[in-house]
């Protein structure tokens, strides 16, 4: 035990009573009171309130680690959720290529089949002129009546029809270039 003699207690009842300042922990049971009742009251009051604010302070601390603990789990919780949004969100993107793909895709299938009902109708056309022209000519051979003005007719429809053919082919093909995927230098 440790014993303060009189003026020691004296000085540790003053700062109580002056300041409102009691002794704490396990050091107040190590005290002797030597016989004065007025400090073994202020060692058993100082006593009760260091147990009072031990109490306290384990609560406090409890409720920190509860906190703790739950914050924990939040935050497991949000990385969990962040993991299935970055999930999600490269499943949205590997959906948007392939969708853009297939858009592409049925793009280039179109102008191909545009331009092929193109090519078929021009080429019905000038099949059509064709004979059309040739017909008239040959009828008019059998007939017997003058030719000039339908052999010219018929060598300028050939010949703006042959030009219109290869413009038409050259058309075609610079649409199928501009639209190829091959590096152009």
């Amino acid at each position: 035990m440790i014993k303060l003699g009189s003026q020691g207690r004296k000085a540790i009842l003053q700062l109580a009573d002056e300041k409102n300042i009691l002794l704490e922990g396990n050091f107040i049971k190590l005290i002797d009171d030597e016989g004065d009742d007025e400090f073994r009251i202020y060692l058993d009051q100082a006593l009760a309130i260091d147990k009072e604010t031990r109490k306290k302070r384990l609560e406090v601390t409890r409720d920190v680690q509860e906190k703790n603990k739950e914050l924990l789990a939040a935050q497991e919780v949000n990385e969990n959720l962040m993991i299935e949004i970055r999930e999600a969100l490269e499943k949205a993107e590997h959906a948007k290529r392939a969708a853009e793909s297939d858009l592409d895709l049925l793009q280039k299938r179109t102008q191909y089949e545009l331009v092929g009902s193109i090519v078929r109708a021009a080429l019905g056309v000038i099949i059509g002129v064709g004979i059309v022209t040739t017909g008239l000519y040959v009828l008019t051979m059998l007939i017997g009546r003058d030719t000039t003005l339908i052999e010219n007719a018929w060598s300028n429809m050939f010949g703006i029809l042959l030009t219109n053919s290869f413009s038409i082919i050259g058309t075609i093909m610079g649409v199928k270039y501009a639209n190829s995927d091959e590096k152009r230098e």
